[in-house]
């Protein structure tokens, strides 16, 4: 169904074909469907949904949209959301919304679960804690396949995933791990600790959720546990939970590398003054960092007033040794959040970088004086200061947008600080300085 469709059938008032016809649809289509509708006509029809299916949809509504269907429905049709939400999904509507929801909220729960809720709020807002659930199945290594089977049988509606399940003792403490297909193709009279896996990769509630990111992408695994600091198994996290974090990771950084405070407001949804202020701070660091440069071209006024075609190639030196410089820095922010890239290759990134740069520097620099030399008809000495001094701003750039970040990264710093606007300002008064001082030794100025 598209929205043509769907705005005739509720100009039409054919209620009963809608109702069909959403019945058959995933349920992020309908809630994509609903979430444009006027807040009363979307309700109405989610009214109409069967129980399973509003629920899911409920979990992917925006968290604008949670928030006004919570202040509306009754405190009868919120308990039946709650009581068939997953855990985790919850948890994630009471962090988003105000104070007076999630108390309403609260008052719907069952005491065990406020308790837990309670429990899971007290964890850092991006700890793997604050993102796990509590819907997995546990198995003791005492029970038969047999056992384990009609288990997952009895509980398995209600979790998260089955696919993989979790062997625990008497005591909580996370023993092993065993796969839904390997209790399948096992005899029946085994019991679990003859066939679990008891190397088990696991994140504590307390590890930062970039943290939980890279373990996934590491290991292509659907699910992970999560323990205390006791080992005691607290809950597990989704791939789909951590689909979430990856795509806020990588929004957050794209924002710093643009110099940006970091947002979760959608585009299209946030106010012009909220957009302002978020760009305004950086913007102002970096003019008045931008101070250092307008200092530098004073210093040398007798230079460029001596040989005033130098002022001409300013701009063409900054922008290519801050093109240059995020180059770098983009490359190594990206094996840094990947994990392709750690600390102690230090050394490495900076030898590799240098020799790129020689390259890269010596290509430009040559095209470079061939360009100035013929065309600008400024002389050999003019044109051979130019090229060297972007051979040299090419390489320093390089080198610094290399580092930089890796230097981020070692002072607890988001390395993405490090990116564009930043390693740009810092070249740009690096050039100056190189080509003054160039132009001073080849010119005898």
């Amino acid at each position: 169904m598209d929205e043509r469709r769907l705005e005739y059938l509720i100009r039409e008032k054919k209620y009963v074909t809608l109702k069909k016809e959403l019945e058959d649809m995933n349920q992020v289509d309908v809630a994509e469907l609903l979430e444009p509708l006027d807040i009363h006509t979307s309700l109405l029809i989610f009214r109409m949904l069967p129980k399973d299916l509003a629920v899911d949809v409920f979990a992917h509504f925006s968290v604008e949209q949670q928030r006004e269907f919570i202040s509306l429905v009754t405190d009868k049709e919120l308990k039946d959301i709650i009581d068939e939400l997953f855990f985790d999904d919850m948890i994630d509507i009471i962090e988003e919304v105000p104070a007076n929801i999630v108390k309403k909220i609260l008052l719907n729960a069952k005491e065990e679960e406020r308790n837990l809720i309670n429990q899971f709020l007290k964890y850092p807002p991006d700890s793997a804690g604050s993102i796990m659930t509590i819907e997995y199945v546990d198995l003791k290594k005492t029970m038969t396949v047999k056992d384990a089977l009609e288990h997952i049988k009895k509980t398995g509606l209600d979790k998260e995933t089955v696919y993989t399940c979790y062997v625990t003792d008497r005591n909580r403490k996370l023993e092993g791990i065993v796969s839904l297909r390997k209790l399948v193709i096992s005899e029946e009279n085994l019991s679990i600790e003859e066939i679990m896996d008891r190397d088990v990769i696991y994140v504590h509630t307390h590890d930062d959720q970039e943290t939980v990111a890279g373990i996934f992408k590491k290991y292509g695994f659907l699910a992970l546990p999560v323990v205390d600091k006791e080992d005691r198994l607290t809950g597990i996290i989704t791939v789909d939970d951590i689909m979430d974090v990856i795509d806020q990771e990588t929004t957050e950084d794209f924002q710093k590398m643009a110099a940006m405070s970091p947002s979760e407001e959608k585009y299209l949804d946030a106010s012009v003054f909220s957009l302002a202020k978020h760009r305004i701070i950086w913007l102002l660091v970096l003019m008045i960092s931008a101070t250092f440069t307008g200092g530098i071209i004073r210093k040398f006024e007798d230079i460029l007033q001596s040989v005033v075609v130098l002022t001409a190639f300013i701009p063409m030196l900054m922008d290519t040794g801050g093109n240059s410089g995020s180059q770098s820095s983009t490359l190594i922010i990206r094996g840094l959040a990947l994990g392709e890239i750690d600390l102690k290759d230090a050394g490495k990134v900076m030898l590799k970088e240098l020799r790129i740069s020689i390259i890269v520097g010596a290509a430009l620099a040559v095209v470079n004086f061939f360009r100035i030399y013929l065309f600008d008809d400024v002389g050999a000495m003019i044109s051979l200061t130019v090229s060297i001094t972007l051979f040299i701003t090419v390489v320093i750039a390089k080198v610094v947008g290399g580092v930089l970040p890796m230097i981020a990264k070692k002072m607890n710093i988001d390395p993405a600080i490090m990116a564009g606007p930043l390693i740009t300002t810092i070249v740009d008064a690096l050039s100056l300085m190189v080509y003054f001082s160039v132009a001073s030794w080849l010119l005898n100025i």
